[in-house]
């Protein structure tokens, strides 16, 4: 029996079966009993490769989800750290100590709210709570308030790093059950806070019902703080591993960069982390890395964050609903798209046209005093606006700077916004969570 245990295969399969069980209503408690016969241990890749078995066998997406909580009781305790000498390094600024660091933070702002709302329940209707902290329900429920806002845009910050961060990652190596399962039950905690938020502020205008509504806000935020305590556990016991097991330094290197285009999550910017060795292998090897400019081995245009055919780019760029004319820091005409709603008339003999030589004479000094502003400095950008029928055309003029501030060119962009001003209220991919 020793022999199967240790077997990767039966070990896969049976978590499968755990899994399958659950979804067909045992209860935990037997899922549990029939875990601790058949496993000494199980490490988070295992996991990870039970749920993708299940999604490679059709099991939809959101049938996981909706296990996951109960799954997380049953690894948790169980998971064994196989990965110690893969352990996430401690140093600051490394992704995988700023989640472990932001997850203390979301800890503690959430023993905070709850003891300010145990505060407004314990009220004693003297203006005194129970622990002898002065102040009315309204006050105590209305802090929790601002703290509950406070955790919902923290939380919201922490989720999408990880969800833009992480998973793209996880899923160049395959691992594309995993991120979708949490990605859904992030969503429901996201639904869960929202509530709660609304639940508070609705409550806080009516004083003298207050202590009641306390006792019922308690009751929602346990159920969402609850939610919260397994994903931190799944983040660092299961996300965690995984990520260890496969990402190449310079893979956390990239995510590390990355995280300061979103923020921190409670805690203060942690600082720059630099490994202490480059080696690069897996996926991220197999294509030009970030960063770089040209053709790649593959004949595609490589761009700092991704590459296109020829075909694409040309496709890409006529799609957008914008029409953009690019003139050389030479004062040529350069590029123009081909929008199929294209406001200005532009033929390809335009190509290598001096600027000045496409405008009417009448208009040609504003031009190159535009141009002149670009290349000096003393402008950036700027704006005109035309009615052209049933058009409001906007006209956008922008300087073309590379990293270093030298002057590449100008970019026209043209627009009829008219459409977009009739625009009122909220159109949403999915329904408010």
């Amino acid at each position: 029996m020793s022999e199967l245990i240790n077997n990767r295969e039966y070990r896969v399969d049976t978590i499968k079966k755990i899994l399958a069980q659950l979804h067909e209503g045992k209860t935990v408690d037997e899922v549990k009993s029939q875990f601790a016969e058949a496993f000494e241990g199980v490490s988070a890749e295992e996991i990870s490769q039970a749920e993708q078995a299940l999604v490679n066998e059709g099991m939809p997406v959101e049938e996981i989800q909706n296990l996951c909580d109960v799954h997380a009781e049953v690894f948790k305790g169980s998971i064994e750290e196989i990965h110690s000498s893969k352990a996430p390094e401690e140093a600051p600024g490394h992704p995988a100590n700023v989640l472990k660091l932001e997850n203390r933070a979301l800890e503690k702002l959430m023993e905070d709210i709850s003891t300010v709302l145990e505060r407004a329940g314990n009220h004693n209707g003297s203006g005194e709570a129970a622990s002898g902290v002065g102040g009315s329900p309204s006050d105590f429920v209305q802090k929790a308030a601002a703290m509950l806002k406070q955790l919902y845009h923290g939380l919201d910050l922490h989720y999408k790093k990880k969800e833009n961060l992480f998973f793209p990652y996880m899923e160049q190596y395959g691992i594309s059950a995993p991120p979708k399962v949490m990605w859904g039950v992030d969503d429901e905690i996201r639904g869960m806070l929202k509530e709660v938020m609304r639940t508070v502020e609705s409550g806080t205008a009516g004083a003298e019902r207050l202590p009641t509504d306390a006792e019922r806000f308690q009751t929602a935020m346990k159920e969402s703080f609850g939610k919260i305590a397994d994903m931190i556990f799944k983040e660092e016991n299961i996300l965690l591993g995984i990520l260890q097991e496969n990402l190449t330094q310079d893979e956390w290197k990239q995510i590390a960069d990355d995280s300061d285009d979103f923020g921190y999550c409670l805690i203060e910017n942690p600082g720059k982390w630099t490994p202490a060795e480059s080696v690069a292998h897996g996926p991220a090897a197999d294509a030009p890395g970030l960063g770089t400019i040209g053709t790649n081995d593959k004949g595609l245009i490589q761009l700092p964050t991704g590459s296109f055919t020829v075909q694409e780019l040309t496709t890409i760029l006529d799609t957008l609903p914008i029409d953009i004319t690019f003139v050389g820091k030479d004062d040529t005409v350069r590029y123009f798209s081909q929008s199929s709603e294209r406001i200005f008339h532009r033929t390809p003999s335009v190509i290598g046209r001096q600027v000045s030589n496409c405008h009417p004479p009448a208009s040609v000094h504003i031009v190159e005093k535009l141009v002149e502003d670009f290349k000096n400095g003393t402008k950036n950008s700027e704006d005109f606006w035309i009615r052209m029928g049933d058009k409001f055309v906007l006209i956008r003029y922008f300087a073309v700077r590379d990293q270093r501030g030298e002057y590449l060119g100008v970019l026209e962009v043209t627009q009829n916004i008219a459409p977009i001003q009739e625009i009122t209220g909220e159109k949403r991919l999915v329904q408010d969570l």
